[in-house]
């Protein structure tokens, strides 16, 4: 992970994922594929998460489903999801990427030189267009931020494992700091949120690969708040080691703040949430404008 990050060949890596035929998982099984549906890959998909895996795996996965959907052989290589909100997580390691053009998904190729995390626009040379998957500029949003809730369900069980582990093992005053009232309450309501982020996560995955923008915006709302409140519980209960670069605690809090900026954070889609209300009362409105 820390060679990846710090420039290093991904290809070794990235290679063992394509022999494990994770890559197809979601891919229909006449095409070659597992075909699952995505609420059964979900456990995958968060355990991803769980180690911060600096690949693009869960959006090639995605990718490739949708490209084999319509009708379209999906290039070699790790594929990211840029639906335009954002950073686009694992940029710097993609190869290439589904962004929205128009009413349609297109599949383009990405400049070598684009920094990890980058934002895609302007760093994409023009492909052929895939296919329109579904109606509206932002079709590949609600997918995109259902994974990455995803990703962060899984980083967050982690991260609590992590706390609860060290609260048990460093002692101050004679006793591990997790006998304190203070940290146990601290610790439970990170359990706390490790579970409400799985929920969300799980409502997110209930339409398969074209989730509405309301359980997007359900998915990606809860992990993200959720996203927010394990970080600064883990490191309040860690202290200072959580944040050096060789303690494992900072790769999982940075990825977790990473994913939860990218395809919209917390307060976009709470306004998604909230212009929904407003169309079950007041008629049609457009989710995603």
């Amino acid at each position: 992970m820390r060679a990846i990050e710090a420039g290093g060949d991904p290809g070794p890596a990235w290679h063992l994922f394509e022999q494990s035929g994770f890559l197809d998982a979601l891919v229909p099984e006449h095409a070659g594929g597992a075909g699952l549906e995505l609420a059964d890959a979900a456990p995958l998909l968060a355990l991803l998460g769980g180690h911060a895996v600096p690949l693009p795996v869960g959006d090639t996965m995605i990718a490739r489903a949708l490209i084999v959907l319509a009708d379209r052989v999906p290039p070699p290589g790790p594929i990211v999801l840029a639906a335009g909100a954002g950073p686009t997580p694992f940029a710097g390691v993609a190869q290439h990427a589904l962004v929205v053009a128009g009413c349609s998904i297109a599949q383009v190729s990405v400049d070598a030189v684009v920094p990890v995390d980058a934002h895609l626009t302007g760093r994409l040379v023009a492909g052929a267009t895939v296919a329109t998957f579904s109606a509206g500029r932002d079709s590949l949003r609600p997918i995109s931020a259902v994974l990455r809730a995803l990703l962060i369900a899984g980083a967050v069980a982690r991260v609590l494992d992590m706390t609860v582990d060290y609260a048990n093992q460093r002692s101050q005053f004679g006793k591990p700091i997790g006998k304190l009232q203070a940290v146990q309450q601290q610790l439970a309501v990170l359990a706390e949120q490790s579970v409400a982020a799985r929920i969300a996560a799980q409502i997110g995955c209930r339409n398969g690969l074209a989730p509405s923008s309301i359980d997007a915006a359900i998915a990606k709302h809860g992990a993200s708040v959720a996203a927010v409140e394990a970080t600064a519980i883990a490191h309040a209960v860690h202290g200072a080691i959580g944040i050096s670069e060789e303690f494992d605690l900072q790769l999982l809090t940075r990825a977790l703040h990473c994913w939860r900026l990218a395809d919209g954070a917390e307060s976009y889609w709470a306004a998604i949430l909230g212009f929904g209300r407003a169309a079950s009362e007041c008629g049609s409105i457009d989710l995603l404008r």
